[in-house]
């Protein structure tokens, strides 16, 4: 894609549609038993948490008076987060800083911030610093949840059936090849894409429908083993009451309908067909998702009111065929819309089974404040777009630093949320463009090729969580912040996998004052065990740096080479039966099992 087109669309992705709103958020108390401590490179922020709250802001400031700015940690994207604690590597060492936190009901707000407290981030010495964790592994334990089986995103599923080639690699043959591997190798479920009524797909005949290429497209789909997030959009060029807005290089249309009555038709058409032909014990199992980022300018010309109507229209006409079929959004960008829907739907009985939204660079907010906010407790809330970066060619996508961003998140959606999608599933991936060469920073989680890039193998080291989940506790510099831990069992097994990570993405290619020591402790394993461990780290399982020197298109030969090089290796390792320490640079991972020692 060329660098100014491309500039362009970083430049209009951030124009956010209508704001205004006819309600108001209440006006939630600031943290208390706000905390930061400095460590080497780092200070960590901690505080108790906020009933209402969907996230929190960081605010800092330099010396002893002064404004206090919202901490950046360069996502482009949402800088509140979730829940506590909070590591800021973007300080300087040796700095005096105030800290203050302010709670956020909704991602376009925030509350009055905390009384400031100080602390001074250190200077690197000679040796890392030590971390300890604890690991309860003879706790009872809780169910272990895993959000990135339920959901992952995709390139719009008419390339399925596309035979053009990228890189010398036939699109749909690697699209449909990529699906499988998510399927069988981690575990998802189902697939949510764009533009299922884009042109490519002929939905409108005349005065009739035809809904051939769809069935093409879901066959193909079910024929892997999962199911479709039916993502209603783009608008239909027959429908579209100005069919010249568009969005995307392949055209997708971003008008309102000219008839909303043709719209319901369209949709109630579409849905009875699925029925029809797959059966409704099938399509029951199916979410039916209202458009795409209407909040933003790009992908909706119409406002925020048109929107709502869209979607009491849309939930109409999929109820139509079956009340107990799921319908949501408001698919939106940057977690807003969320309030402004559920309060329009509240109001006028809308159903709403799911709300769904997305953000890039932070772990999800907790939206769960919203739905409890306007009496919708029991709707899934389904993250259906997650990342690393929202911009399109970005060296962060291919790097270890992305992979490890993914563990922080999963591990922080765990138990909130009903599914984290991550953006996308492979590198054929087309709204700017086909990929121009092999490593492109490309949102896939495999390359074009075929091979699995570090935020794949980070799911992977997921995968091989057991199903009961262990209490983890932790001490030393950064111990909860920067390292975190996930620590598992199943009959005959203990998994912990340990990262360290910042989200501050001006340190993705490492720091090494961020270097840190950790002591992993496991009062009440079996010392007879034996241990073996895998690396996720620069240089180790690591595509962009194996890759470095070759062409823009390597050949299939080089290709293989380079998926030997950087899978996960697993190797026997040594621990003195009741604890093992590992070095974690920044970003890295490391996955700790314990079996019984083989006779």
């Amino acid at each position: 894609m060329h660098e100014d087109a491309k500039t362009d669309w970083d430049q209009r992705i951030a124009l956010r549609s209508d704001e205004e709103r006819e309600f108001a958020f209440p006006d939630l108390d600031p943290p208390k038993e706000v905390r930061a401590v400095g460590g080497v490179g780092q200070v960590t922020i901690d505080w108790s948490p906020v009933d209402g709250a969907a996230g929190y802001l960081i605010l800092r400031g330099a010396g002893a008076h002064g404004p206090l700015e919202p901490v950046d940690h360069h996502s482009g994207d949402v800088l509140s987060v979730p829940s506590p604690p909070y590591v800021d590597t973007t300080c300087t060492p040796g700095t005096p800083y105030r800290y203050a936190v302010a709670s956020v009901p909704e991602v376009t707000t925030h509350g009055r911030p905390s009384p400031p407290v100080g602390a001074v981030p250190l200077v690197a010495g000679s040796i890392a610093p030590t971390t300890g964790v604890t690991i309860d592994v003879v706790a009872e334990g809780t169910e272990l949840h895993r959000p990135w089986t339920p959901m992952v995103g995709s390139e719009r599923l008419s390339q399925l059936l596309c035979e053009d080639l990228t890189g010398g690699h036939e699109i749909g043959v690697e699209l449909e090849d990529a699906l499988r591997r998510m399927h069988d190798e981690l575990g998802v479920r189902t697939v949510r894409a764009h533009a299922i009524f884009h042109d490519d797909t002929h939905v409108i005949d005349g005065d009739t429908y035809d809904f051939s290429v769809v069935d093409q497209i879901y066959d193909k789909l079910l024929g892997i083993g999962l199911r479709p997030v039916v993502e209603l959009g783009f608008m239909p060029r027959e429908l579209a009451s100005d069919p010249a807005r568009t969005v995307f290089a392949y055209g997708a249309i971003i008008s309102p309908p000219a008839s909303y009555d043709r719209w319901y038709d369209l949709v109630r058409a579409l849905v009875q067909h699925l029925v029809d032909r797959y059966g409704l014990d099938e399509v029951l199992t199916w979410d039916f998702e209202v458009w795409n980022e209407a909040n933003l300018e790009v992908f909706w010309s119409g406002t925020k009111a048109e929107y709502l109507h869209l979607y009491d229209v849309s939930a109409a006409a999929v109820k139509s065929v079956d009340q107990r079929l799921q319908v949501g959004g408001p698919s939106s960008a940057a977690a807003g819309w969320v309030d402004d829907l559920l309060e329009h739907t509240k109001r006028y009985g809308t159903p709403v089974d799911f709300v769904s939204t997305h953000t890039y660079g932070s772990p999800p907010l907790d939206v769960r404040a919203s739905l409890e906010r306007h009496g919708y407790p029991d709707a899934r809330i389904l993250w259906t777009e997650w990342g690393v970066t929202p911009t399109h060619f970005n060296p962060i996508n291919d790097s270890v630093f992305s992979g490890i961003f993914l563990l922080r998140g999963m591990r922080s959606a765990s138990g909130r949320i009903d599914a984290l999608s991550y953006w996308v599933a492979s590198d054929h991936f087309e709204e700017l463009g086909r990929p121009p060469r092999f490593l492109h920073g490309g949102f896939g989680l495999q390359t074009v090729g075929g091979l699995r890039k570090p935020r794949y193998h980070a799911l992977t080291l997921l995968s091989r969580l057991g199903p009961v989940e262990l209490p983890v506790t932790y001490d030393g510099d950064g111990g909860g912040s920067l390292v975190e831990a996930w620590a598992s069992r199943d009959r005959d097994r203990i998994a912990v996998l340990l990262w360290n990570l910042t989200l501050d993405q001006t340190k993705a290619d490492g720091d090494p004052a961020l270097t840190r020591t950790v002591r992993v402790q496991l009062p009440g394993a079996d010392p007879s065990w034996q241990l073996s461990t895998t690396t996720l780290a620069i240089g180790t399982a690591d595509l962009a740096t194996a890759a470095a020197g070759l062409p823009d298109w390597p050949a299939d030969a080089e290709l293989a080479g380079l998926a030997e090089r950087t899978q996960l290796v697993t190797t026997a390792a040594e621990w003195n039966g009741s604890s093992v320490e590992v070095t974690l640079p920044m970003p890295s991972a490391v996955l700790l099992e314990l079996r019984p020692a083989r006779d």
